[in-house]
């Protein structure tokens, strides 16, 4: 496998350095997307005067801070976003990107589970380590060293995201028994029409709150099935990603998973979704 030639080689093995700038595409346009999300659902309103959330961060950073933060939102919202459709189209993609970053990473400021900017800024980051990210929409084939280091860090970073997740599932009995699924789905049943924004929340489908919805026995052994498959999934993925001959059924097995897991929290999961399975190109 080329991963191993490549550390091996100590990563002056020759890579396809079009498997990069797709990524780099793939990247800005998840970016995009949601840094557009964004500006929807109180989004654009955030820190405005007498906001709870400018009062929060008042109390975080003093009024001082929290004011110079409230007067460059609204103008980084739109920045970052044009900087993510710039580092698509691939214009001054390095320029583009740095912006695109520190948009995101503001968003550590004031959001409480800021996981999804996380992993933005650490993806990120092997795109900014990349030696040729490409110009426009036209992607480069000839191999070279250029990439290599950077193709290896999305490669280590997605099997790590893969084998972490499955070593905390193993460990949770909730999960591991199918319980944590069943209650969900079961509770999201139940209060879905008292919660004015749940629609755009989440898109569990109807035909599985009702048929899988209802917290029986028999809901539970076919979470319980789930949950394996997912754990498995998530075992097997990066090692069949990385085999020529298993590498076409890894992909669809993973757009499956992660179109499932989307189904959940549809805005919270886009990011982590749509990154994880861009990084697929790093594999191949």
């Amino acid at each position: 496998m080329w991963f191993f030639d490549a550390l091996l080689s100590g990563f002056t093995r020759p890579t396809d350095p079009g498997r990069l700038q797709l990524f780099r595409i793939t990247f800005a346009t998840v970016l995009t997307a949601r840094f557009t999300l964004a500006l929807g659902q109180g989004g654009w309103d955030r820190l405005t005067p007498g906001s709870l959330s400018l009062h929060l961060t008042e109390q975080r950073f003093g009024p001082r801070r929290a004011q110079l933060l409230a007067s460059v939102y609204r103008p980084t919202l739109i920045l970052r976003t044009i900087a993510a459709l710039t580092l698509a189209a691939g214009f001054a993609p390095r320029l583009a990107l740095l912006a695109a970053l520190a948009g995101a990473a503001m968003e550590l400021v004031y959001l409480r589970s800021p996981n999804a900017v996380r992993y933005t800024l650490l993806t990120g980051a092997c795109l900014a380590v990349g030696g040729n990210l490409g110009h426009g929409l036209t992607i480069e084939h000839t191999p070279s060293t250029a990439n290599t280091w950077a193709l290896c860090l999305l490669v280590l970073i997605t099997t790590d995201i893969y084998w972490n997740s499955a070593w905390q599932k193993l460990r949770s009995p909730q999960f591991r028994t199918g319980l944590y699924l069943a209650q969900w789905i079961h509770t999201y049943t139940k209060v879905r029409e008292r919660l004015p924004h749940a629609r755009g929340q989440y898109a569990v489908p109807a035909f599985v709150r009702r048929h899988l919805g209802n917290l029986t026995d028999r809901d539970i052994r076919i979470w319980r099935l789930a949950a394996a498959t997912v754990i498995a999934a998530e075992l097997v993925l990066p090692v069949a990603l990385s085999i020529p001959q298993t590498m076409p059924y890894a992909v669809a097995a993973g757009i499956a998973m992660h179109a499932a897991f989307t189904c959940l929290k549809p805005r919270q999961l886009i990011t982590f979704s749509g990154l994880t399975l861009g990084t697929y190109v790093a594999f191949g």
